[in-house]
């Protein structure tokens, strides 16, 4: 058990190795942005578990969609709680996901997204944003899938999507 969790520490270390964790880096340099963003080895790895693709349990998705008009009208703290609340709404359906399963594939990758979800977290909540504080909220309605495929697609429609017009806009 002890091995299994320092194989995993190194996993995310080594993943990280090209990504600068503090958040001015993170916004300033695209590179960093593109070294955290695991999503690619994610949908490899998926290619080779082999009927694990669909999972046992509903997970939450996160909100994706954005109208462009309404999405800059919006200010930094407010773009920031969105992706916020998407964040934490898909890592803890994740969490309750990896409760109830058995570990394997689907589990380990599902580990892998968690990890990264989380790293995003922490850069977000820590970047100084000048404006009131707003309190995280979604902006849409939760669906949900069984689909691991699906799950990776609107994880990085998220970061692909509205983390990065978010975070040109600065």
């Amino acid at each position: 058990m002890a091995l299994s969790r320092l194989l995993l520490l190194f996993m995310v270390a080594s993943e990280l190795r090209d990504a600068e964790t503090k958040p001015i880096e993170f916004v300033c340099n695209k590179g960093a942005r593109r070294a955290i963003n695991i999503v690619a080895e994610l949908e490899s790895a998926l290619s080779e578990c082999y009927g694990s693709t669909t999972l046992s349990t509903p997970v939450q998705l996160p909100c994706t969609e954005l109208h462009v008009a309404s999405w800059e009208n919006r200010s930094d703290q407010e773009k920031r709680g969105d992706i916020v609340a998407s964040l934490k709404l898909l890592v803890e359906s994740v969490k309750v996901f990896k409760a109830q399963s058995q570990p394997g594939c689907a589990a380990s990758l599902l580990q892998r997204l968690e990890n990264n979800i989380n790293n995003y977290l922490l850069i977000l909540t820590q970047l100084q944003l000048s404006g009131p504080a707003v309190s995280p909220g979604l902006s849409c309605v939760p669906r949900s899938t069984q689909s691991l495929s699906t799950v990776l697609l609107n994880y990085n429609q998220l970061i692909s999507g509205k983390l990065e017009r978010a975070i040109k806009e600065e």
